[in-house]
């Protein structure tokens, strides 16, 4: 039998209309298959540069701090004869074995040279009449840019997606706390850069600068602490300690002009 390409440049090929319909849970794990309405496709390995560009969209999107679950080629069947499985899924991703039940929130499908365009839009459909609020097409071949699809809205243009290009951000509100360069959905350099911005906000900080701000404020703080301590010649009480950490930078410098005229600490506080 002929192979023809599948929706996202990689290879398919029905299987033999005396094997189906099918079920999902007649798929195992692993299975290169997906299920529409029954009817089996047949998905083979995808190219070097449509595995680099998941990787990093993926990526990306799992370091938003809004997200607590993603992943890569899962399977999602809301009902017996569905099984998709998009190239990247942010939500609804348990960390348990089996086909997820519904859809995700937000699907991701990259799309490259041989992209079969009837099975994109038959997917692209399923995912939002089951529940998918957006699907974002990243287009690898031409000129590169991202298509969004939302369940039931037209857009400006009158088409039931929009169309957005490097230069611009992308947007998933109560999905994703941040918005995403076009360019962070494959471009490895410029994914980096959201990456470090997501992990410094998981981390409680929301930008470079913070850090550096804080790491001053830190500084200052020990420095105080110890001119007070050798001014004292003893250790000093805990609640000072902590007042001295807690304060911000002009404050630390305003006390720090104090010390060495200080007779006692209230002389430095007071």
């Amino acid at each position: 039998m002929s192979l023809e390409p599948c929706y996202d440049g990689r290879m398919s090929r029905p299987l033999p209309s005396e094997q189906g319909p099918f079920r999902a849970d007649q798929i195992r794990s692993g299975d290169p298959y997906e299920l529409s309405n029954g009817h089996a496709i047949h998905c083979m390995t995808t190219s070097a540069r449509g595995s680099r560009a998941n990787l990093v969209g993926g990526s990306v999107l799992d370091s938003d701090p809004a997200v607590e679950e993603a992943g890569v080629d899962t399977g999602y069947s809301p009902e017996a004869g569905t099984l998709r499985a998009p190239d990247v899924a942010v939500g609804n991703v348990p960390d348990e074995p089996g086909w997820v039940e519904g859809v995700p929130p937000l699907a991701v499908e990259y799309a490259d040279t041989g992209q079969d365009e009837n099975e994109l839009q038959a997917k692209i459909a399923e995912l939002l009449s089951a529940g998918t609020k957006l699907v974002w097409v990243v287009r690898l071949a031409g000129p590169r840019r991202v298509e969004v699809h939302e369940s039931g809205q037209l857009h400006e243009s009158g088409q039931p997606m929009r169309v957005v290009w490097p230069g611009e951000e992308m947007t998933a509100p109560g999905i994703l706390r941040n918005p995403i360069p076009v360019e962070a959905l494959y471009d490895r350099r410029a994914a980096h850069e959201v990456i470090f911005r997501n992990h410094l906000q998981r981390h409680g900080y929301q930008d470079l600068e913070e850090v550096r701000t804080e790491g001053q404020q830190a500084g200052q703080a020990d420095f105080l602490l110890r001119l007070l301590e050798a001014k004292q010649h003893a250790p000093l009480p805990a609640d000072v300690r902590e007042r001295v950490r807690s304060a911000g930078t002009e404050q630390l410098l305003a006390w720090g002009e104090k010390v060495l005229s200080a007779e006692s600490l209230d002389d430095v506080f007071g």
